[in-house]
Protein backbone atom coordinates (compact mmCIF):
# COMPACT_ATOMS: atom_id res chain seq x y z
CA UNK A 1 0.00 0.00 0.00
CA UNK A 2 3.03 2.31 0.85
CA UNK A 3 4.59 1.57 -2.23
CA UNK A 4 1.48 2.94 -4.26
CA UNK A 5 1.36 6.43 -2.51
CA UNK A 6 4.87 7.19 -4.15
CA UNK A 7 4.09 9.95 -6.83
CA UNK A 8 5.39 9.13 -10.50
CA UNK A 9 8.60 11.32 -10.97
CA UNK A 10 6.90 13.03 -14.24
CA UNK A 11 3.68 14.11 -11.85
CA UNK A 12 6.21 14.95 -9.12
CA UNK A 13 8.71 17.44 -11.01
CA UNK A 14 5.12 19.57 -11.49
CA UNK A 15 4.86 20.47 -7.90
CA UNK A 16 4.37 24.15 -7.74
CA UNK A 17 7.36 24.23 -5.31
CA UNK A 18 10.26 23.56 -7.95
CA UNK A 19 8.67 26.33 -10.02
CA UNK A 20 11.96 28.94 -11.19
CA UNK A 21 14.50 25.64 -10.65
CA UNK A 22 16.74 23.66 -13.02
CA UNK A 23 13.99 20.78 -14.28
CA UNK A 24 16.90 18.49 -15.55
CA UNK A 25 18.22 19.28 -12.46
CA UNK A 26 15.18 18.19 -10.48
CA UNK A 27 14.29 15.29 -12.43
CA UNK A 28 17.28 13.97 -11.83
CA UNK A 29 17.61 14.44 -7.90
CA UNK A 30 13.92 13.46 -8.31
CA UNK A 31 14.20 9.97 -9.56
CA UNK A 32 17.48 9.51 -7.03
CA UNK A 33 15.42 10.25 -3.96
CA UNK A 34 12.31 8.33 -5.17
CA UNK A 35 14.49 5.04 -6.27
CA UNK A 36 15.66 5.16 -2.99
CA UNK A 37 12.40 5.58 -1.49
CA UNK A 38 10.77 2.75 -2.98
CA UNK A 39 14.33 0.51 -1.91
CA UNK A 40 13.94 1.50 1.98
CA UNK A 41 10.07 0.53 2.01
CA UNK A 42 10.37 -2.76 0.32
CA UNK A 43 13.96 -3.15 2.79
CA UNK A 44 11.33 -2.16 5.72
CA UNK A 45 13.04 0.71 6.77
CA UNK A 46 10.43 3.25 5.99
CA UNK A 47 7.26 2.63 7.68
CA UNK A 48 5.55 6.06 6.93
CA UNK A 49 5.64 8.35 3.71
CA UNK A 50 5.20 12.07 3.67
CA UNK A 51 5.46 13.77 -0.21
CA UNK A 52 6.15 17.13 1.47
CA UNK A 53 9.19 15.90 3.03
CA UNK A 54 10.31 14.42 -0.27
CA UNK A 55 10.07 17.67 -1.98
CA UNK A 56 11.79 19.67 0.67
CA UNK A 57 14.86 16.59 0.61
CA UNK A 58 14.50 17.13 -2.78
CA UNK A 59 15.44 21.29 -2.92
CA UNK A 60 17.75 20.74 -0.16
CA UNK A 61 19.75 18.58 -2.36
CA UNK A 62 19.13 21.19 -5.01
CA UNK A 63 20.63 23.72 -2.87
CA UNK A 64 23.64 21.60 -1.55
CA UNK A 65 24.39 21.00 -5.43
CA UNK A 66 24.23 24.42 -7.32
CA UNK A 67 25.52 26.57 -3.88
CA UNK A 68 28.71 27.35 -4.22
CA UNK A 69 31.40 25.20 -1.59
CA UNK A 70 34.17 27.40 -1.80
CA UNK A 71 33.67 30.19 1.01
CA UNK A 72 34.94 33.32 2.72
CA UNK A 73 36.31 32.46 6.16
CA UNK A 74 37.67 34.11 8.78
CA UNK A 75 41.44 33.43 9.05
CA UNK A 76 41.91 33.40 13.19
CA UNK A 77 44.85 31.14 12.60
CA UNK A 78 47.76 33.44 12.43
CA UNK A 79 49.29 32.35 9.66
CA UNK A 80 49.53 34.58 6.94
CA UNK A 81 49.97 32.55 3.74
CA UNK A 82 47.87 29.45 4.83
CA UNK A 83 47.97 27.26 1.89
CA UNK A 84 44.47 25.04 2.82
CA UNK A 85 42.67 28.99 3.32
CA UNK A 86 43.86 30.37 0.19
CA UNK A 87 47.13 31.57 0.77
CA UNK A 88 48.10 35.45 -0.16
CA UNK A 89 44.78 37.69 -0.22
CA UNK A 90 44.14 40.05 -2.97
CA UNK A 91 43.38 43.86 -2.42
CA UNK A 92 39.84 44.60 -3.18
CA UNK A 93 41.18 47.60 -5.48
CA UNK A 94 43.28 45.28 -8.01
CA UNK A 95 40.35 42.78 -8.58
CA UNK A 96 38.45 45.73 -9.88
CA UNK A 97 41.42 46.49 -12.13
CA UNK A 98 40.72 43.03 -13.17
CA UNK A 99 37.56 42.76 -13.69
CA UNK A 100 37.24 45.49 -16.59
CA UNK A 101 39.90 43.44 -17.94
CA UNK A 102 38.09 39.85 -17.76
CA UNK A 103 34.99 41.32 -18.84
CA UNK A 104 35.92 43.00 -22.00
CA UNK A 105 37.69 42.01 -25.33
CA UNK A 106 41.03 43.01 -24.62
CA UNK A 107 44.98 43.02 -26.03
CA UNK A 108 45.95 39.62 -24.24
CA UNK A 109 47.64 38.52 -27.97
CA UNK A 110 47.15 41.94 -29.56
CA UNK A 111 50.02 44.46 -30.88
CA UNK A 112 47.76 47.45 -30.76
CA UNK A 113 50.99 49.61 -32.30
CA UNK A 114 51.52 46.83 -35.28
CA UNK A 115 48.01 46.27 -35.36
CA UNK A 116 48.63 42.32 -35.50
CA UNK A 117 49.15 39.18 -32.77
CA UNK A 118 51.47 39.97 -29.92
CA UNK A 119 52.95 37.54 -27.22
CA UNK A 120 50.35 37.54 -24.04
CA UNK A 121 53.75 37.74 -21.74
CA UNK A 122 54.71 40.95 -23.00
CA UNK A 123 52.27 42.59 -20.20
CA UNK A 124 53.64 41.10 -17.42
CA UNK A 125 57.50 41.13 -18.35
CA UNK A 126 57.34 45.37 -19.09
CA UNK A 127 56.43 45.22 -15.10
CA UNK A 128 58.80 42.71 -13.42
CA UNK A 129 61.96 43.81 -15.84
CA UNK A 130 60.78 47.73 -14.43
CA UNK A 131 61.03 45.89 -10.71
CA UNK A 132 63.55 43.30 -10.72
CA UNK A 133 66.12 44.66 -13.41
CA UNK A 134 66.09 41.12 -15.25
CA UNK A 135 66.68 40.78 -18.94
CA UNK A 136 63.11 38.29 -19.41
CA UNK A 137 60.62 36.85 -17.29
CA UNK A 138 58.22 34.30 -18.06
CA UNK A 139 55.04 33.24 -15.80
CA UNK A 140 53.53 29.33 -15.84
CA UNK A 141 50.25 28.63 -13.63
CA UNK A 142 52.71 27.80 -10.37
CA UNK A 143 56.37 27.27 -9.14
CA UNK A 144 56.18 23.64 -9.60
CA UNK A 145 55.57 24.30 -13.61
CA UNK A 146 58.18 26.71 -13.48
CA UNK A 147 60.71 24.27 -12.22
CA UNK A 148 59.67 21.33 -14.77
CA UNK A 149 59.38 23.47 -17.90
CA UNK A 150 62.78 24.83 -17.20
CA UNK A 151 64.64 21.29 -16.14
CA UNK A 152 62.66 19.81 -19.21
CA UNK A 153 63.77 22.67 -21.55
CA UNK A 154 67.68 22.70 -20.41
CA UNK A 155 68.06 19.45 -18.63
CA UNK A 156 66.49 16.34 -20.76
CA UNK A 157 68.91 13.81 -20.35
CA UNK A 158 71.24 15.95 -18.81
CA UNK A 159 72.77 16.25 -15.36
CA UNK A 160 71.36 18.67 -12.81
CA UNK A 161 73.69 18.86 -9.33
CA UNK A 162 71.81 19.71 -6.25
CA UNK A 163 72.29 19.16 -2.28
CA UNK A 164 71.43 16.01 -0.97
CA UNK A 165 70.02 18.47 1.90
CA UNK A 166 67.39 20.23 -0.95
CA UNK A 167 65.94 17.53 -1.92
CA UNK A 168 62.52 18.56 -0.82
CA UNK A 169 58.83 17.45 -0.55
CA UNK A 170 56.86 19.97 -0.17
CA UNK A 171 52.58 19.71 0.35
CA UNK A 172 50.57 17.88 -2.12
CA UNK A 173 53.52 15.10 -2.20
CA UNK A 174 55.88 17.34 -4.76
CA UNK A 175 59.14 15.84 -4.53
CA UNK A 176 61.98 17.50 -6.26
CA UNK A 177 63.51 14.23 -7.13
CA UNK A 178 60.42 12.98 -9.01
CA UNK A 179 59.86 16.22 -10.73
CA UNK A 180 63.50 15.90 -11.91
CA UNK A 181 63.16 12.62 -13.56
CA UNK A 182 59.61 13.08 -15.04
CA UNK A 183 61.10 16.23 -17.24
CA UNK A 184 63.78 14.14 -18.34
CA UNK A 185 66.31 16.10 -16.37
CA UNK A 186 68.99 13.42 -14.39
CA UNK A 187 69.82 13.79 -11.07
CA UNK A 188 73.46 14.54 -9.71
CA UNK A 189 73.14 13.86 -5.97
CA UNK A 190 76.19 15.48 -3.79
CA UNK A 191 77.26 15.77 -0.61
CA UNK A 192 75.51 14.61 2.68
CA UNK A 193 71.82 15.85 4.12
CA UNK A 194 73.92 18.52 6.13
CA UNK A 195 76.64 19.55 4.76
CA UNK A 196 77.14 20.67 1.39
CA UNK A 197 80.30 22.44 0.06
CA UNK A 198 81.40 24.38 -2.62
CA UNK A 199 83.80 21.77 -3.73
CA UNK A 200 81.00 19.00 -3.74
CA UNK A 201 79.76 20.95 -6.91
CA UNK A 202 82.76 21.58 -8.72
CA UNK A 203 84.02 17.74 -8.35
CA UNK A 204 80.36 16.35 -9.72
CA UNK A 205 80.60 18.53 -12.82
CA UNK A 206 81.30 16.21 -15.91
CA UNK A 207 80.57 16.36 -19.80
CA UNK A 208 77.29 15.26 -19.30
CA UNK A 209 76.57 18.59 -16.73
CA UNK A 210 73.86 21.13 -17.55
CA UNK A 211 72.45 23.20 -14.61
CA UNK A 212 73.68 23.71 -11.26
CA UNK A 213 70.68 24.55 -9.42
CA UNK A 214 70.23 25.32 -5.63
CA UNK A 215 66.43 24.74 -3.81
CA UNK A 216 64.24 26.24 -1.03
CA UNK A 217 64.25 24.46 1.62
CA UNK A 218 60.72 24.80 2.25
CA UNK A 219 59.05 23.85 5.36
CA UNK A 220 62.16 23.24 7.01
CA UNK A 221 65.60 23.81 8.12
CA UNK A 222 69.07 21.92 8.43
CA UNK A 223 70.29 23.22 12.10
CA UNK A 224 73.46 22.20 14.14
CA UNK A 225 76.26 20.78 12.54
CA UNK A 226 75.45 21.97 9.32
CA UNK A 227 76.58 24.30 6.12
CA UNK A 228 75.40 25.03 2.30
CA UNK A 229 76.38 27.00 -0.49
CA UNK A 230 75.22 30.60 -0.85
CA UNK A 231 73.51 30.77 -4.61
CA UNK A 232 76.37 33.66 -5.22
CA UNK A 233 79.22 30.95 -5.10
CA UNK A 234 77.14 28.08 -7.12
CA UNK A 235 76.30 31.17 -9.92
CA UNK A 236 79.78 32.11 -10.16
CA UNK A 237 81.11 28.57 -10.47
CA UNK A 238 78.46 27.80 -13.31
CA UNK A 239 79.69 30.85 -15.30
CA UNK A 240 83.34 29.40 -15.31
CA UNK A 241 82.14 26.44 -16.57
CA UNK A 242 79.47 27.53 -19.08
CA UNK A 243 76.73 25.98 -17.21
CA UNK A 244 73.19 27.56 -16.07
CA UNK A 245 73.14 28.31 -12.75
CA UNK A 246 69.15 27.68 -11.39
CA UNK A 247 67.72 29.38 -8.21
CA UNK A 248 64.26 27.37 -7.37
CA UNK A 249 63.43 30.24 -4.37
CA UNK A 250 59.94 28.69 -4.01
CA UNK A 251 58.81 31.85 -2.18
CA UNK A 252 60.81 34.50 -3.59
CA UNK A 253 60.18 37.88 -1.60
CA UNK A 254 60.62 41.19 -3.19
CA UNK A 255 62.21 43.22 -0.51
CA UNK A 256 63.27 43.25 2.81
CA UNK A 257 61.50 41.50 5.61
CA UNK A 258 60.14 42.23 9.35
CA UNK A 259 61.50 40.10 12.28
CA UNK A 260 64.72 39.54 10.20
CA UNK A 261 62.97 37.35 8.32
CA UNK A 262 65.05 37.39 5.61
CA UNK A 263 68.27 36.87 7.30
CA UNK A 264 68.92 33.48 5.79
CA UNK A 265 66.91 34.25 2.83
CA UNK A 266 68.10 36.78 -0.08
CA UNK A 267 65.49 38.99 -1.17
CA UNK A 268 64.82 38.50 -5.09
CA UNK A 269 66.35 42.08 -6.18
CA UNK A 270 69.81 40.90 -4.04
CA UNK A 271 70.30 37.58 -6.24
CA UNK A 272 69.77 39.87 -9.14
CA UNK A 273 72.66 41.40 -8.40
CA UNK A 274 74.71 38.26 -8.80
CA UNK A 275 73.29 38.29 -12.23
CA UNK A 276 72.32 34.64 -12.57
CA UNK A 277 70.85 32.55 -15.04
CA UNK A 278 67.38 31.91 -13.74
CA UNK A 279 65.12 32.37 -10.71
CA UNK A 280 61.46 30.93 -10.27
CA UNK A 281 59.38 31.73 -7.58
CA UNK A 282 55.74 31.76 -6.59
CA UNK A 283 53.04 34.73 -7.23
CA UNK A 284 50.76 33.67 -4.43
CA UNK A 285 53.43 33.27 -1.85
CA UNK A 286 55.35 36.50 -0.04
CA UNK A 287 54.95 38.52 -3.20
CA UNK A 288 51.37 38.54 -2.23
CA UNK A 289 49.73 38.07 -5.50
CA UNK A 290 47.84 35.58 -7.58
CA UNK A 291 48.91 31.74 -7.97
CA UNK A 292 51.65 31.79 -10.41
CA UNK A 293 55.42 30.18 -11.16
CA UNK A 294 57.62 33.24 -12.47
CA UNK A 295 60.69 32.81 -14.26
CA UNK A 296 62.80 35.43 -14.40
CA UNK A 297 66.76 35.80 -15.88
CA UNK A 298 68.39 35.45 -18.93
CA UNK A 299 66.74 36.93 -22.31
CA UNK A 300 68.53 34.20 -24.38
CA UNK A 301 67.47 31.14 -21.46
CA UNK A 302 63.23 32.34 -21.39
CA UNK A 303 63.61 32.63 -25.15
CA UNK A 304 64.28 28.86 -25.65
CA UNK A 305 61.91 27.93 -22.76
CA UNK A 306 59.16 29.93 -24.70
CA UNK A 307 59.76 27.86 -27.57
CA UNK A 308 59.31 24.40 -25.33
CA UNK A 309 55.73 22.87 -26.43
CA UNK A 310 54.95 22.16 -22.89
CA UNK A 311 54.44 26.22 -22.20
CA UNK A 312 50.99 25.65 -24.05
CA UNK A 313 49.71 23.38 -21.37
CA UNK A 314 51.29 25.49 -18.30
CA UNK A 315 50.31 28.92 -19.59
CA UNK A 316 48.32 31.47 -17.97
CA UNK A 317 44.87 33.15 -18.68
CA UNK A 318 43.95 36.74 -19.02
CA UNK A 319 42.92 37.29 -15.23
CA UNK A 320 46.05 35.81 -13.48
CA UNK A 321 48.14 38.18 -15.66
CA UNK A 322 45.53 40.89 -15.22
CA UNK A 323 46.00 40.09 -11.68
CA UNK A 324 49.43 40.12 -11.42
CA UNK A 325 50.21 42.59 -13.17
CA UNK A 326 48.68 44.67 -11.20
CA UNK A 327 50.27 43.16 -8.06
CA UNK A 328 53.65 44.36 -9.60
CA UNK A 329 52.59 48.05 -10.38
CA UNK A 330 52.05 48.36 -6.65
CA UNK A 331 55.09 47.67 -5.70
CA UNK A 332 56.40 49.85 -8.82
CA UNK A 333 54.16 52.29 -7.42
CA UNK A 334 55.32 51.60 -3.63
CA UNK A 335 51.63 51.03 -2.41
CA UNK A 336 52.64 47.96 -0.60
CA UNK A 337 49.55 48.35 1.84
CA UNK A 338 47.87 47.54 -0.87
CA UNK A 339 49.37 44.38 -0.49
CA UNK A 340 47.63 42.25 2.11
CA UNK A 341 50.13 39.39 2.53
CA UNK A 342 52.90 42.57 3.53
CA UNK A 343 50.10 44.82 5.40
CA UNK A 344 49.49 41.78 7.88
CA UNK A 345 52.95 41.00 8.40
CA UNK A 346 54.17 44.64 8.77
CA UNK A 347 51.14 45.30 11.23
CA UNK A 348 52.64 46.35 14.82
CA UNK A 349 51.94 44.58 17.70
CA UNK A 350 50.38 47.55 19.62
CA UNK A 351 47.78 47.52 16.32
CA UNK A 352 46.69 44.07 17.03
CA UNK A 353 46.34 44.38 21.22
CA UNK A 354 44.19 47.48 20.43
CA UNK A 355 41.71 45.06 18.21
CA UNK A 356 42.51 42.27 20.66
CA UNK A 357 41.18 44.32 23.70
CA UNK A 358 37.83 45.93 20.93
CA UNK A 359 36.97 42.31 20.60
CA UNK A 360 37.30 41.43 24.10
CA UNK A 361 35.24 44.34 25.45
CA UNK A 362 32.32 43.06 23.64
CA UNK A 363 32.34 39.77 24.79
CA UNK A 364 32.26 40.95 28.35
CA UNK A 365 29.83 38.42 30.42
CA UNK A 366 29.21 36.71 27.08
CA UNK A 367 32.77 34.36 27.09
CA UNK A 368 35.91 34.51 29.12
CA UNK A 369 38.53 35.71 27.29
CA UNK A 370 42.67 36.76 27.57
CA UNK A 371 44.67 38.87 25.89
CA UNK A 372 47.98 36.68 24.70
CA UNK A 373 51.39 37.77 23.63
CA UNK A 374 52.34 34.98 21.12
CA UNK A 375 54.19 34.02 18.27
CA UNK A 376 53.26 32.45 14.63
CA UNK A 377 55.14 31.64 11.22
CA UNK A 378 53.97 33.05 7.81
CA UNK A 379 53.05 30.02 6.12
CA UNK A 380 53.03 28.24 2.72
CA UNK A 381 56.60 26.89 2.82
CA UNK A 382 58.08 30.41 3.34
CA UNK A 383 60.84 31.29 6.31
CA UNK A 384 60.73 28.05 7.76
CA UNK A 385 60.47 27.54 11.44
CA UNK A 386 60.89 31.18 11.54
CA UNK A 387 58.70 32.76 14.33
CA UNK A 388 57.14 36.71 14.62
CA UNK A 389 55.47 37.87 17.20
CA UNK A 390 51.30 38.62 17.37
CA UNK A 391 49.19 38.66 19.69
CA UNK A 392 46.09 36.22 19.78
CA UNK A 393 42.72 36.33 22.49
CA UNK A 394 41.75 32.92 24.35
CA UNK A 395 38.90 31.77 24.09
CA UNK A 396 37.06 29.80 27.27
CA UNK A 397 33.11 28.97 27.70
CA UNK A 398 31.26 26.80 30.20
CA UNK A 399 33.47 23.27 30.97
CA UNK A 400 33.80 23.30 26.68
CA UNK A 401 37.00 21.44 26.02
CA UNK A 402 38.93 23.17 23.70
CA UNK A 403 38.53 21.34 20.78
CA UNK A 404 34.90 21.65 21.27
CA UNK A 405 34.93 25.79 20.71
CA UNK A 406 37.24 25.40 18.21
CA UNK A 407 34.64 23.29 16.19
CA UNK A 408 31.59 25.54 16.95
CA UNK A 409 34.15 28.14 15.14
CA UNK A 410 34.66 26.05 12.67
CA UNK A 411 30.96 25.47 11.89
CA UNK A 412 30.59 29.41 11.64
CA UNK A 413 33.27 29.95 9.17
CA UNK A 414 35.74 31.18 12.22
CA UNK A 415 38.91 28.77 11.78
CA UNK A 416 41.15 29.50 15.44
CA UNK A 417 44.18 27.55 16.63
CA UNK A 418 44.63 25.72 19.83
CA UNK A 419 47.93 26.10 21.90
CA UNK A 420 48.37 25.10 25.23
CA UNK A 421 44.88 23.42 25.47
CA UNK A 422 43.52 27.12 24.55
CA UNK A 423 41.26 28.27 21.52
CA UNK A 424 43.09 31.08 20.21
CA UNK A 425 41.90 33.66 18.24
CA UNK A 426 45.05 35.07 16.58
CA UNK A 427 44.61 38.86 15.41
CA UNK A 428 47.44 38.67 12.89
CA UNK A 429 45.39 37.26 10.14
CA UNK A 430 41.96 39.02 11.01
CA UNK A 431 41.15 41.41 8.64
CA UNK A 432 40.30 44.76 10.47
CA UNK A 433 37.12 44.79 8.27
CA UNK A 434 36.13 41.73 9.49
CA UNK A 435 36.48 42.36 13.15
CA UNK A 436 32.46 44.07 13.60
CA UNK A 437 31.33 40.35 11.86
CA UNK A 438 33.85 38.72 13.81
CA UNK A 439 32.18 39.83 17.19
CA UNK A 440 28.55 39.57 15.60
CA UNK A 441 29.29 35.62 15.56
CA UNK A 442 30.77 35.16 18.17
CA UNK A 443 27.54 37.05 20.03
CA UNK A 444 25.05 35.02 18.19
CA UNK A 445 26.81 31.59 19.15
CA UNK A 446 27.59 32.32 22.60
CA UNK A 447 25.35 34.66 23.98
CA UNK A 448 22.50 32.28 24.84
CA UNK A 449 24.54 29.67 26.01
Amino acid sequence: MLLKSIPKVDRFITNIAFEGLAKSLITKISKEKISNLRENILQNKILSFDENLLIKDVIDEYKNITSSSLKPLINATGIIVHTNLGRSLLHKETLEKAFNIATSYNNLEYDLQKGQRGERYEHITKSLKELLDCEDALVVNNNASAVFLILNTFCKNKEVVVSRGELVEIGGSFRVPEVMNQSGAILKEIGTTNKTHLRDYENAICEKTSMLMKVHKSNYEIVGFSSEVKFEDISNLAKQHNLIDYYDMGSGHIDELPYGLGKNEPSIKELMKQNPSLLSFSGDKLLGSVQAGIIIGKKELISKIKKNQLLRMLRVDKITLALLEESINLYLKNELDKIPTLKMLNTSIEMLENRAKKVQKSLENILKTEVLNTNTLVGGGTTPNRKIPTVALSLEFKDFKANKIEKILRDNLIISRIENDKVLLDFRTILEEDLEKLENILKEIFKNG
